[in-house]
């Protein structure tokens, strides 16, 4: 399970190359396309790191925290709080460079690329599902406690 605060850089570290699906391309030719599913309200969203570090067993993948989404910048608003299914798709690169940008990466798990005339990205599949949390940062949370000091002396309660 992922923990994250709402508001902040969200630094995500994901099982990716046990699974890996395509072997035939070099790690440098890989992405990863996440879909986030809300438990409550059963919205979708998706995003693509705007940073992917691949390890030798697993990946980084860093997103931006932003009330204007943008998919290919990794930019993501995880409104409202809770706990997300997330999803991660594999997506393999054609060409020698990777560039991520709206016509050259698929927008979703079932999509391709709009402009599959130089180098793109497909989906080869699903390589890990889990579920996230989402929390709100301390002091904005929608129920908010007072704590009280403790009595100096006994504080008995009489039943009769």
């Amino acid at each position: 399970m992922i923990l994250l605060t709402y508001g902040t850089a969200y630094n995500i570290n994901i099982t990716t190359e046990d699974v890996r699906i395509d072997t035939s391309v070099p790690r440098t030719q890989i992405r990863h396309l996440l879909k986030f599913t809300n438990d409550m309200d059963k919205g979708v969203k998706y995003v693509y790191g705007r940073s992917e570090f691949i390890y030798d067993r697993y990946t980084n993948i860093i997103l931006t925290h932003n009330t204007t989404e943008n998919i290919v910048e990794g930019k993501i608003d995880f409104l409202p709080y809770g706990y997300w299914k997330y999803e991660v798709y594999e997506v393999s690169f054609n060409g020698a460079s990777v560039v991520v940008s709206n016509t050259t990466v698929p927008l979703s798990e079932t999509g391709t690329a709009s402009d599959q005339s130089g180098i793109y990205g497909t989906v080869k599949g699903l390589v890990e599902v889990g579920k996230l949390l989402v929390e709100p940062q301390d002091g904005t949370e929608q129920v908010q406690y007072t704590q009280r000091q403790e009595p100096s002396s006994t504080n008995y309660i009489f039943i009769e």
